[in-house]
């Protein structure tokens, strides 16, 4: 039960600060003029990208783990949600994402915005994944 535990707690962490970065930092940013958009969205989306890929394959494997010793089918879903944020980001984000770092602040425009909208959207998949997660990780844990 202590590696559900584990995994819910660290699943809950991704879908929580996935989430803020939807209702409250996207909002926020979006804001901004197009160079000071591009200017804050690069940092926070690199360091965002550290905490949740951890959190994402973590809870995952821990997950997966659960399963393995705790026979619950639910360990096992949750632990394939958390991971399928890695194939989401890398299949369907990273070309948006590499476009927007790779643009010079200095040539920020509509089109920069347009994308920044659209990895928004993209980014609310992610938090949906990881609340399901975390849901099914609650349900592992109280069904034991």
């Amino acid at each position: 039960m202590i590696l559900t535990s584990l995994a819910l707690a660290s699943s809950a962490a991704f879908a929580g600060a996935a989430a803020y970065v939807n209702l409250s930092e996207q909002p926020a940013r979006l804001s901004l003029d197009d160079v000071s958009l591009l200017r804050e969205w690069k940092p926070s989306y690199a360091k965002g990208l550290e905490m949740q890929a951890t959190l994402a394959l973590v809870s995952g494997l821990l997950g997966l783990a659960a399963f393995y010793l705790e026979h619950h089918p639910a360990a096992a879903f949750g632990g394939v949600l958390m991971l399928a944020n890695w194939p989401y980001t890398l299949l369907v984000m990273s070309a948006n994402n590499k476009a927007l770092a790779a643009t010079p602040d200095r040539d920020a425009g509509p089109a920069t915005r347009a994308r920044i909208i659209k990895w928004g959207k993209l980014h609310a998949v992610r938090t949906c994944l990881g609340i399901a997660g975390a849901g099914a990780f609650v349900f592992a844990s109280t069904a034991a």
